[in-house]
C-alpha cells in the first residue's frame, strides 16, 4: 500500500508545502513592515508640528513648525485684522495691510471661532503705544 502518497514534506521531506508558504508569505511580510516603518517615520516628522502666536507690544508674531521647518511673520497690532472661520471649517485669517497669515492649522472648528474671540479680545486689550 502506497500510503502516504499524496502528503509532500514531513520529518525529511525538505520543506514541502511550508516551504511554499513561506516563500509566499515572506514578501507581503516585508511589505507591511515597510508601510508600517514609513507611517511611523512620517509620524515622528510631524510630531512637532504646532502654531505659537505672541502678542508683543505692536506686533503679533506667528511662528509655525510643519516636518522641522519653521517658518515666522510678524505683523504689525495696530493694522491688525481677524477674520474667523465663521460656521465652516476654514483657518483663521490674520490680516495686516497687505499681509495675510492664516492659523489654526492644528485645531478644531469649534476652537478656531475661540481662537479668533480670543485674538480679538488680546488685541483690544493690548497697549496701544511703547512705554517710555
Amino acid at each position: 500500500m502506497g500510503g502516504h502518497a499524496g502528503v509532500r514534506g514531513g520529518a525529511g521531506g525538505g520543506g514541502g508545502v511550508l516551504g511554499d508558504g513561506a516563500r509566499l508569505v515572506l514578501p507581503f511580510a516585508v511589505l507591511e513592515s515597510t508601510a508600517v516603518a514609513l507611517a511611523f517615520l512620517w509620524y515622528a516628522r510631524h510630531a512637532t508640528d504646532r502654531e505659537t502666536l505672541v502678542l508683543d507690544g505692536q506686533r503679533l508674531v506667528v511662528e509655525w513648525e510643519q516636518a522641522g521647518a519653521v517658518r515666522r511673520r510678524e505683523l504689525a497690532r495696530h493694522w491688525l485684522r481677524v477674520e474667523d472661520a465663521g460656521h465652516g471649517a476654514g483657518l483663521v485669517e490674520l490680516r495686516a495691510g497687505t499681509a495675510r497669515v492664516q492659523v489654526g492649522r492644528y485645531a478644531r472648528p469649534e476652537q478656531r471661532r475661540q481662537l479668533a474671540r480670543e485674538l480679538r479680545w488680546a488685541l483690544a486689550a493690548a497697549p496701544t503705544a511703547l512705554p517710555v
